[in-house]
């Protein structure tokens, strides 16, 4: 499998694209992470409430024990303090849904600022980079083969661009016809260097 070219200009060109692909990919990662811990500092109240909610009703359960023993008057003096405990489980549990819900917050806008960027840089840059490869080794393996350069001649033929073609002698195309041999290396060469490949198809 061919992952870069062999001609410098084209190397450079695709490892100038694939560091900008991680490097954006790392800075919005960067930032997404970045923006879930600020978030997650919302929650910081909530997890106040929740320990203040759950200490007062430990103390509270505590006294209304101690005052469930007292004889004679003890339901009645320990029920206030039941309520009150109840009434703290409830804050605790408000603290509690709090942080549930700025966590969900955050890890929503997390993936967010993540997620859209890097998808849209995997939209641009992963299918130009995946048939270039694919290209560019099928190329590499049929120029190592001397009936392989009537394919890269004929794939010049269809895919390169005029102002190429142009360039080249005008008896090229004639003698491809004719199955010309240098006519079909000078078409097969042609292909090989669109793709930033090095050599000729046959010596």
């Amino acid at each position: 499998m061919k992952l870069y070219a062999e001609k410098p200009w084209r190397f450079t060109r695709q490892i100038v694209a694939d560091a900008a692909a991680i490097v954006w990919s790392a800075v919005w990662i960067w930032a997404a992470v970045t923006l879930y811990h600020l978030v997650q500092q919302l929650a910081v109240p909530g997890q106040k409430l929740e320990s203040a909610g759950s200490s007062l009703a430990g103390d509270l359960a505590s006294v209304q024990a101690r005052a469930h023993g007292i004889p004679l008057v003890g339901d009645e003096l320990s029920a206030p303090f039941g309520n009150a405990a109840k009434a703290a489980t409830t804050i605790a549990e408000a603290g509690r849904s709090q942080q549930a819900a700025i966590g969900d917050l955050a890890t929503a806008l997390a993936w967010l600022t993540a997620g859209l960027p890097v998808l849209i840089a995997l939209a641009l840059w992963l299918p130009l980079r995946l048939s270039w490869i694919r290209s560019a080794s099928t190329a590499a393996k049929l120029r190592r083969y001397e009936s392989g350069s009537e394919l890269l001649a004929l794939r010049a033929l269809a895919t390169a661009p005029l102002r190429r073609v142009a360039s080249l002698d005008s008896s090229v195309v004639a003698g491809w016809r004719r199955g010309d041999p240098a006519a079909i290396d000078q078409l097969a060469a042609l292909e090989l260097r669109r793709l930033g490949l090095r050599g000729t198809p046959r010596a």
